[in-house]
């Protein structure tokens, strides 16, 4: 089985792509000068937003990086369920002293145009986040020199993204944090996600191309299990949420280990899609009746999470978060990348020698 190149990153740490403005350059450029890839989220963000900080990040480093897309989502949403759920919204917004959002605002989030920008302005690698791009796609950014990946959260979907033609696929277990990279949103499958090593392994026997695991990793211990379990590297999300460059809310960080918050969910309640937060308020009021409508309930649900965050009421925010969220530590992005380096060579070290002995 082929490897990521160790060009792009000595360190086989990736750092997720978190959508909302967690992802910032400062962050994704003090990952890349560490040694891992750092990596821009153009998720909710206009193709000119996108350019603008693709423009930042390289003003910040030489070294590669990362930009992901969301795929466009095909009009499955019931208009009557979102009715129903904009009604029982209705009393956070009259807490909160703001208007609920449009949940018609859009569905594409910009995708042709973004690609268009990352095809006139190819940036190192290019990831994709809830289906699989078109061949065409994938072949246009190999030929602009762009190494592509694809998440999975299955094996089956794992095919999908080498059929595709992406150079290498994210294997997502359920442990993640944030919303999970599903080809297709089936609400009969809610709460049958595949742990993360099982799932590294499914995969790692089902296709040829190379395996970044991703799903509650937060120390290097934890990478040099997914890289024995034949991963070629480690995508970190809740890790970097708390690291001093990134761009999360203070009360985000601080929830990563405050003791209010003792347990992560899927949830529907923010997007409409399943996502992992930490238990709040918000999700366990709403979180029953949401509808599988993604993005409707983002865009309804938008000017809550901000009028909340304004508030300082963390039990009103998207809190996303992994199953490993209470080890997060608040370093600075490389240092942490420095600590996961170090951790990862000590376990190799201890695995090396226990198999001498």
């Amino acid at each position: 089985m082929s490897s990521v190149p160790t060009d792009l990153f000595p360190h086989p740490i990736v750092q997720a792509p978190m959508a909302g403005g967690v992802a910032v350059p400062q962050l994704a450029a003090a990952v890349s000068e560490a040694g891992g890839l750092g990596f821009l989220a153009a998720g909710y963000k206009t193709a000119d937003g996108m350019y603008q900080e693709i423009k930042q990040l390289r003003g910040l480093t030489a070294r590669p990086f990362g930009v992901n897309l969301f795929l466009p989502q095909p009009e499955t949403a019931d208009p009557a369920a979102v009715g129903v759920y904009a009604h029982q919204l209705a009393g956070e917004a009259s807490w909160y002293e703001t208007e609920l959002g449009d949940p018609d605002s859009g569905r594409d989030d910009g995708y042709d145009a973004k690609l268009a920008v990352l095809l006139d302005n190819p940036v190192p690698v290019v990831s994709f986040h809830f289906g699989v791009p078109a061949r065409e796609v994938l072949d246009s950014l190999r030929r602009a020199g762009t190494y592509t990946l694809v998440t999975a959260t299955t094996a089956e979907e794992a095919r999908a993204v080498e059929r595709a033609g992406a150079d290498a696929v994210i294997a997502q277990g359920v442990e993640a944090g944030g919303h999970q990279g599903t080809h297709r949103d089936v609400p009969e499958a809610d709460g049958s996600g595949v742990g993360l090593l099982s799932l590294v392994a499914q995969v790692r026997e089902s296709v040829g191309i190379p395996v970044v695991a991703a799903g509650g990793i937060m120390r290097g211990g934890q990478i040099a299990a997914v890289l024995a379990a034949g991963a070629a590297a480690a995508q970190l999300g809740t890790a970097f949420v708390a690291a001093h460059e990134s761009g999360a809310h203070a009360l985000h960080k601080q929830a990563l280990t405050s003791p209010l918050y003792v347990r992560t969910e899927l949830t529907r309640a923010f997007s409409g899609r399943p996502a992992r937060a930490l238990v709040n308020r918000f999700l366990r009021e709403h979180g029953p009746y949401a509808p599988a409508a993604y993005p409707d309930v983002h865009h309804l649900t938008a000017p809550l999470r901000k009028a909340a965050a304004k508030a300082g009421d963390a039990q009103g925010m998207a809190l996303w978060a992994g199953q490993g969220h209470r080890m997060a530590r608040e370093l600075p992005a490389g240092q942490l990348v420095e600590v996961l380096a170090a951790e990862l060579a000590a376990a190799r070290a201890a695995l090396s020698d226990g198999d001498a002995r």
